[in-house]
């Protein structure tokens, strides 16, 4: 298994993920976000290959905290393809979001994840690696 960098190859990939992740998204519409968050500074995008298929993918944004000094690590996308989950990929592509974390200068990373039923293997995955349970989000939408 290899962590890299996507390419605009990776796409189909992608988009694949995304709809497992529960983001009904078209290989277009990934073409267009994807060249916009990789034209952005503060996003970073990390994927597992395993058999010459990306397999997982991580995005990552920066940002600073309002409440303490530093640079804070957001994971804004976190999937694993179904059929390669329970094989350490997802622990593995982590790992590494941590590390560039790090490289950063962040001294925290974090992540939402849904309060659905579906949800509950991922969230004690996350606990297992030392993220803790901290808050509820809330969403609106604008227009």
């Amino acid at each position: 298994m290899d962590i890299r960098i996507p390419t605009s190859l990776d796409i189909p990939h992608i988009t694949e993920l995304m709809n497992q992740l529960g983001y009904p998204t078209t290989i277009e519409q990934m073409t267009k976000r994807f060249t916009h968050i990789q034209s952005l500074p503060y996003y970073h995008t990390l994927v597992a290959e395993e058999d010459k298929r990306v397999v997982a993918l991580v995005g990552l944004s920066t940002g600073v905290f309002y409440e303490h000094d530093g640079v804070s690590v957001r994971i804004v996308a976190f999937v694993v393809h179904k059929e390669y989950r329970r094989r350490g990929i997802g622990e593995k592509l982590l790992k590494a979001a941590e590390q560039w974390a790090i490289l950063q200068g962040a001294t925290g990373i974090g992540l939402n994840s849904g309060n659905r039923e579906e949800r509950q293997a991922a969230h004690a995955f996350y606990q297992t690696l030392g993220y803790e349970a901290k808050s509820t989000g809330f969403q609106k939408t604008l227009q």
